[in-house]
């Protein structure tokens, strides 16, 4: 009886891994929640839009501006929190608005102690908000670097409405223009799919919640019910924290952008740019757990390094087994991830460079865990969180 080779073994549990992702993960890997046109309200609610900024001269016009000009059939304004921004983002701002009288600019207040620099400007926002529009029924929760297509609250407020949710949230497309970004943001999308499989994010009899923070409606009832955002107050993964609090006791629904829908504004015009941006929160989201982190690691290195490794070193020392399994493993990669790269444009071939993305993926995330030992935490905008709280209630099943 012929035994089984280490590298064939190796080879053989990626595969098997990735023949369950296929069957059994949710079906995340087909990237098909969508919004599209969903029925018309009988009448169109309120809604006040919430925009935290820190120093966001460079994106906060054009952003302000695509708010402004929704169209919205209901009430609908804008209050944008300055959060002690030193470049310009309040006459950035008012320069998007063009005079209109639906923007809000409020002056940020020191950031108090057990809050994130980003929960402190939306929780003064919704105080705001709370004065300007009493009445309106839901939140648009939005990044002031996010330009949103004209019909897209519309289309946000009609699905919530149809469907009775108490969030709807999509994940915006994200700018994929360099090598870099062409490399590693499809692959950014395609893993937070894999961590939280929207299809379970979608159904009430799953606990998996999660949200994209870029853009949100939230229902301000809910809002209330969990007692606002001092609820997650120290979150810095806080859009899955705020969806795991409000699917506790409602309905949630998380999409994709399609191709002419909200889209981020800010570009990763090289490595560091991407680098900084996942390692700042991947140790948050693993509880800064070294047990995790290991696990983690390893699993990674199975799932998108083994496949080609064995496909390769097979080939090199003529073990057939190693090729054959190592390039089954690598075409069912190459299957799940076809959606979302051809979602961004890309040529499909281009899906077969997962593992060289995964391999950056795995430095960032041991980089997160180094960085949390090192006291620097999840920094961002000038801020550091050593001990930032993961949103542990929003974990994926």
């Amino acid at each position: 009886m012929t035994s089984i080779s280490p590298l064939d073994a190796l080879a053989l549990l990626s595969l098997l891994a990735w023949g369950w992702l296929i069957a059994f993960h949710g079906g995340f890997w087909r990237a098909d929640q969508r919004l599209g046109d969903p029925p018309v309200p009988q009448s169109w609610p309120s809604v006040v839009a919430v925009v935290p900024a820190r120093n966001e001269a460079a994106h906060v016009a054009e952003a302000v501006a695509s708010l402004l000009a929704q169209d919205y059939p209901g009430d609908f304004r804008v209050v944008l929190v300055d959060d002690a921004s030193d470049d310009g983002t309040e006459e950035a701002a008012r320069r998007g608005a063009a005079c209109s009288d639906r923007l809000t600019v409020v002056p940020g207040r020191p950031l108090e102690r057990g809050w994130t620099g980003k929960m402190w400007a939306v929780s003064q926002g919704l105080a705001a908000a709370e004065r300007i529009a009493p009445d309106a029924d839901y939140v648009l929760l939005t990044d002031a670097d996010i330009a949103h297509d004209p019909r897209n609250l519309r289309r946000l407020v009609a699905k919530a409405e149809a469907d009775g949710l108490d969030m709807a949230s999509l994940m915006v497309r994200l700018r994929c223009r360099t090598v870099w970004e062409r490399l590693l943001i499809p692959a950014f999308v395609f893993f937070f799919q894999k961590l939280y499989p929207f299809p379970r994010v979608n159904d009430p009899r799953r606990r998996t919640a999660a949200a994209a923070g870029g853009c949100m409606l939230v229902r301000r009832s809910a809002l209330r019910r969990i007692g606002g955002v001092a609820a997650i107050r120290d979150a810095v993964i806080d859009d899955c924290a705020l969806a795991a609090a409000i699917k506790a006791g409602g309905r949630v629904w998380l999409g994709l952008a399609d191709r002419h829908g909200p889209r981020s504004l800010r570009g990763y015009h090289d490595l560091p740019g991407i680098w900084h941006m996942v390692a700042r929160t991947a140790y948050v989201q693993l509880r800064h757990s070294p047990f995790l982190l290991g696990g983690t690691l390893v699993g990674m290195a199975v799932l998108y390094l083994a496949p080609p490794a064995a496909a390769f070193a097979g080939a090199h020392g003529r073990d057939a087994v190693a090729v054959v399994l190592g390039a089954a493993g690598w075409a069912a990669m190459w299957a799940c991830y076809r959606p979302t790269v051809a979602d961004y444009g890309q040529p499909v071939l281009a899906a077969l460079a997962l593992p060289v993305a995964a391999a950056l993926y795995l430095g960032m995330t041991f980089d997160s865990a180094r960085r949390t030992r090192a006291g620097r935490g999840a920094a961002w905008k000038g801020r550091t969180y050593p001990a930032a709280r993961p949103p542990d209630s929003a974990e994926a099943e």
